[in-house]
Order: structure tokens, then C-alpha cells, then sequence
């Protein structure tokens, strides 16, 4: 079984302010619905979509989609 997305992109909190991968992961880790133990790129895509918060932008979400997918395979 792979590595959630959620616990991959942790990885990322604690960067520098101006880091949109480190205010995503910390943005991400507040907010307490986000669905942590999701691997499904269409299920976190829809969620970050509809529900996620706005400093958490769909374009950050896939790039770290892309380094989540080079991590795990």
C-alpha cells in the first residue's frame, strides 16, 4: 500500500512563507476534513476543487501530485 497523499505532501510544512508547496501542506494540515488517507488523484482533485480552502490552489495540488506520483513509483 502507498504512502497517502496527505502524509506525503507533511513533508512540505515548516518552508519558507513565499513556498506555495509549504503554505499548501500547512493550509492542508488544518484543515481537518481533508481526506488523509486518499491515494486517488480524482477524489483529492474534486476535494480541492469544491471543499478545500482557497490558499490550498489547484495548481499547487498538482504539482505536488506530479512529486507524489515520481515518489511512490
Amino acid at each position: 500500500m502507498h504512502q497517502s497523499f496527505y502524509l506525503f505532501a507533511l513533508k512540505f510544512r515548516g518552508g519558507q512563507k513565499k513556498d506555495k508547496k509549504a503554505m499548501f501542506a500547512e493550509v492542508m494540515f488544518n484543515q481537518h476534513d481533508f481526506p488523509k488517507a486518499e491515494v486517488d488523484f480524482d477524489s483529492l482533485s474534486k476535494y480541492i476543487e469544491e471543499l478545500a480552502h482557497p490558499n490550498m490552489s489547484a495548481t499547487v495540488f498538482d504539482e505536488l501530485w506530479e512529486l507524489y506520483i515520481e515518489a511512490i513509483y
